[in-house]
């Protein structure tokens, strides 16, 4: 597995390294954009070996048919955040692989809170949950791999940093089935995550619950200083399909506050502020737990505010990916995921150029209902999710130079529901929007979660709209 995979490593042992980077994914990499054309280490089919014979090669008649009977996988751009869609990306992959993830990169919570204050920079929390879903496990050491960088150390402070070192120095049992080349380049990673922490001696950096993948995301990314590279690293270390894109929503190496405004016309800064305020608590929070308050009135808008701003009047514009604009332009399919409403998915809508382009597009326009209401939509109705997204793309409430006058149904024509959800569904409203197709899909119950989704008809369904013969392997 590991001779394909990172034979440049084995390579830049015989020369004089220039830097770190050269050292681990040889100078090639190292001086050109990263955008690979394929991963670095797929096995080459028998007809791309440079030893295949005429007799191993398809015809252009072999490689026609080939092409009738396998359809081209249908490509789907999916807006969510970094948990609530991650339990159906392995169905998903039965489907097509060929999926754009546009994730926020405004998390200020858990370890990415830490890494954040500490480190500046964007938030990477949903980026690196997210491309661990879409990790390669079809080896011993691809899972290895996996179980190495999904895993969180212990929630008390001390165990936590002893445990760290054990990791950073080789020496945990982590490490065991992960091959040579893997371990230095990821502990490469890490120990740079290490020293920047160090450096920063006035900020003392608290381990507790906190992530690997995390750990070495930041590393990679402080060290190409491009939020990009990083990503590109981390997918190619877990074997991501080529296909398979994970994007930050904003492409930057600041670091970005979320801000929402109530229509009580208060102002609350920060992700974890307004879904799920924990008073400074590490660990998992449920969303919808009692405990959480409830917000003193409805969400008005979210928005983007500068690092230390207070207020509406520290609103600042970045502007959207490129590469996600590029495929919001061409894909099949657009989904708008479950997940919290106002702080995973409404970021993702409310950039300059985001309406305008879903406007124009012919194509399926699908929301996944919530199955459960939390802090957020209490209250909600299915109408409620369509307006707040229509809103969003609309950038109804932002600036008034910059607003468009869209219906709900130019950005959404189709609704799938969880069977027995708790959203009320209130089809009058929606039809009046021009929203008539609405799919009820069988549901499981989570005891912490509350009704989710069923993954398998989840994506039967999702396989239907897409196309009528479109082959769905259960």
């Amino acid at each position: 597995m590991t001779s394909l995979k990172l034979g440049k490593v084995e390579r830049a042992r015989h020369r004089k390294p220039e830097n770190m980077a050269d050292t681990l994914l040889g100078p090639s990499l190292c001086k050109v954009s990263f955008n690979c054309p394929f991963p670095l280490h797929r096995k080459l089919s028998p007809a791309e070996s440079p030893t295949a014979s005429p007799s191993t090669m398809a015809s252009p008649c072999t490689s026609l048919s080939f092409q009738l009977n396998n359809p081209p996988q249908p490509s789907l751009i999916v807006f969510s955040g970094g948990t609530a869609f991650n339990g159906v990306v392995e169905e998903l992959k039965k489907l097509t692989t060929r999926v754009a993830h546009v994730l926020p990169v405004s998390d200020d919570g858990g370890s990415t809170a830490e890494i954040v204050r500490v480190l500046g920079g964007p938030a990477v929390g949903d980026i690196r949950s997210r491309c661990l879903r879409l990790a390669d496990e079809s080896t011993s050491e691809a899972l290895a791999v996996r179980r190495l960088l999904g895993h969180r150390l212990p929630l008390e402070a001390n165990d936590a940093k002893s445990e760290w070192y054990s990791i950073v120095e080789g020496e945990h049992l982590l490490w065991k089935g992960v091959s040579k080349p893997y371990r230095e380049t990821i502990r490469s990673f890490l120990a740079y995550f290490q020293h920047q922490i160090l450096v920063r001696s006035e900020e003392k950096f608290c381990f507790s619950n906190g992530s690997i993948g995390n750990f070495f995301f930041a590393g990679a990314r402080i060290f190409f200083q491009s939020l990009d590279a990083a990503i590109f690293l981390f997918s190619r270390v877990s074997d991501i399909p080529t296909e398979s894109l994970v994007l930050p929503v904003i492409s930057t190496n600041d670091r970005l506050t979320l801000g929402c405004e109530l229509w009580d016309g208060s102002i609350i800064r920060g992700q974890n502020e307004i879904s799920h305020p924990t008073s400074g608590l590490v660990g998992p929070v449920n969303k919808g737990h009692p405990s959480i308050p409830a917000l003193p009135s409805r969400i008005k808008r979210v928005f983007y505010m500068s690092s230390e701003g207070r207020n509406s009047l520290h609103e600042v514009f970045p502007m959207a990916n490129p590469t996600f604009l590029d495929q919001l332009h061409s894909v099949d399919c657009i989904v708008y995921a479950m997940g919290s409403l106002f702080t995973s998915i409404c970021p993702s809508l409310v950039l300059i150029g985001i309406g305008e382009i879903i406007s124009s597009r012919s194509c399926p326009k699908i929301l996944l209902l919530n199955g459960t209401r939390d802090r957020e939509t209490s209250g909600f109705s299915a109408s409620c999710f369509v307006m707040a997204i229509t809103d969003a793309l609309n950038r109804t409430y932002g600036d008034p130079t910059n607003c468009l006058k869209n219906i709900p149904g130019q950005y959404i024509n189709t609704i799938l529901v969880p069977r027995d959800g708790e959203i009320p569904v209130d089809l009058d409203v929606l039809a009046a929007w021009g929203i008539s197709n609405v799919i009820t899909v069988d549901s499981v119950h989570d005891p912490k979660v509350g009704i989710m989704f069923d993954p398998r008809t989840l994506i039967q369904a999702l396989a239907k709209l897409l196309s009528p013969v479109q082959e769905y392997k259960c």
